[in-house]
């Protein structure tokens, strides 16, 4: 019975080095695959994000229309009080986040507002905050 005990003693190792490495090596492949995966996830987020805050700017923008007639000059028209507007108010139109003071998308960058012959544009540069681009880097409009 010694004699057993001691060759099942003798068998148990632990593991080398190399089945170490390998278990490793499957570990960061399974965590490369699922990171790439909920990366992408989170980028469509964000686009969808940016067009329903998109949606309730141009829904304060309109509302500023039916109020006032016109549109406003700049974003920051729809929080601070229009002296030529006698219909303005009482609350402003879209409140800013605590510490801002324009209006930003997802990924942290600036709307674009331009207003052009009576018609606006509101527009998201997405992820790469610079104008074109395709994929997530790809401008958001309010016409999209």
């Amino acid at each position: 019975m010694q004699l057993l005990a001691k060759k099942i003693l003798k068998n148990r190792r632990g593991m080398t080095l190399i089945e170490i490495m390998i278990v490793l090596a499957i570990i960061g492949s399974l965590i490369a695959i699922l990171a790439n995966r909920i990366g992408g996830q989170q980028e469509k987020a964000k686009v969808r994000e940016t067009r329903i805050q998109m949606s309730q700017i141009v829904t304060a923008i309109q509302m500023y229309y039916t109020d006032c007639g016109k549109y406003p000059q700049t974003l920051e028209g729809l929080s601070k009080a229009d002296p030529a507007c006698q219909n303005w108010g009482p609350e402003p139109y879209y409140k800013f986040k605590k510490g801002e003071s324009s209006l930003k998308d997802s990924w942290n960058h600036d709307f674009v507002y331009t207003l052009t012959a009576g018609e606006f544009t509101l527009k998201s540069l997405g992820k790469d905050g610079a104008e074109g681009g395709t994929g997530y880097d790809a401008d958001l409009t309010n016409d999209d």
